[in-house]
């Protein structure tokens, strides 16, 4: 089983789940450092993956998205148009980055595209069962029964991470995981700068898009003279036709990212064992790391 992480999804929340009072040496924070590769462990542990990619973000605010929608993610950009991140997180990201291929744990990423981007990729070209770890959303959309591809959300942090598939995304959502982006994109997502349709929240885009098929199947009912689209709703559609086009793209997760062959067999020893003990003493983690190899290593439960 492939395991997909959203690498930036798991040390935001090692960041804020773990006290400032965790430090390297020289007193930077290394909570971030210390919770990412923990998290990783419990995750090995409990899911026994046979292989692991951590995808990174290349482009968290693409500029191809941004021409679509100029608010995407507009609340989280800084004046020079830099992600706004947390005191003392970049430097701890900067680590996790060179431990990782230290490690020789599989990473992953595009100039271009975000993580979600690579992950979808990664899981469109994987004949084997895969597991992506996120705490976005948006990532709902790869769920599929069919192939086996379900999502770990984080949202509660790793120790009360949730397994969705299919019925368990119906069933928190509504809708089934190939009318996520449909649902999303209709309620709005603040978060991403993603209006929705005025006048149409959660409870609506639900009965809308199984009622109608998703998007494309309710601006057809509300180009159609006779349709039983409410008038409302069908004047709400048209309006925002322009934004729902657009939206969708953006929200689409890109499958087919120009990503190399990556070997995500798990390792059984450091690549670089010097880069790796040089990085633990410097941040202090090598408990953690310790932590991480032995999870790896032990049997599937």
């Amino acid at each position: 089983m492939l395991m997909l992480i959203d690498a930036a999804s798991l040390w935001y929340r090692a960041y804020y789940g773990l006290p400032a009072s965790i430090t390297a040496p020289d007193g930077r924070r290394a909570g971030a450092v210390r919770g990412f590769f923990d998290g990783l462990a419990v995750l090995a542990r409990r899911y026994s993956p046979t292989s692991m990619v951590c995808c990174l973000e290349g482009n968290w605010r693409p500029e191809w998205r941004v021409d679509l929608m100029p608010g995407y993610k507009s609340a989280r950009a800084q004046a020079n148009g830099e992600e706004d991140t947390p005191e003392g997180l970049d430097d701890q990201v900067a680590a996790i980055e060179a431990l990782l291929p230290a490690l020789g744990v599989a990473t992953a990423t595009h100039p271009a595209f975000e993580a979600d981007d690579v992950i979808a990729t990664l899981a469109a070209r994987t004949a084997e069962p895969v597991l992506v770890v996120t705490g976005d959303r948006d990532l709902f959309q790869l769920v599929d029964d069919e192939r086996d591809h379900k999502v770990v959300y984080l949202i509660r942090g790793i120790s009360k991470a949730e397994l969705f598939d299919g019925e368990a995304v119906a069933t928190k959502f509504g809708v089934d995981p190939g009318h996520y982006v449909d649902f999303a994109v209709l309620r709005g997502d603040p978060s991403d700068g993603l209006p929705g349709v005025k006048g149409i929240g959660a409870k609506t885009a639900v009965t809308l898009v199984n009622t109608y098929g998703g998007i494309a199947g309710l601006k057809a009912a509300a180009a159609e003279d006779g349709s039983d689209l409410p008038e409302r709703h069908r004047k709400s559609i048209t309006k925002a036709s322009d934004y729902l086009d657009r939206a969708v793209k953006v929200s689409t997760a890109v499958s087919d990212v120009a990503v190399p062959l990556i070997d995500a067999t798990l390792p059984k020893a450091p690549a670089d064992p010097a880069a790796v003990e040089a990085l633990a003493a410097e941040w202090n983690v090598a408990s953690a790391l310790k932590r991480f190899h032995e999870a790896i290593a032990a049997p599937p439960a």
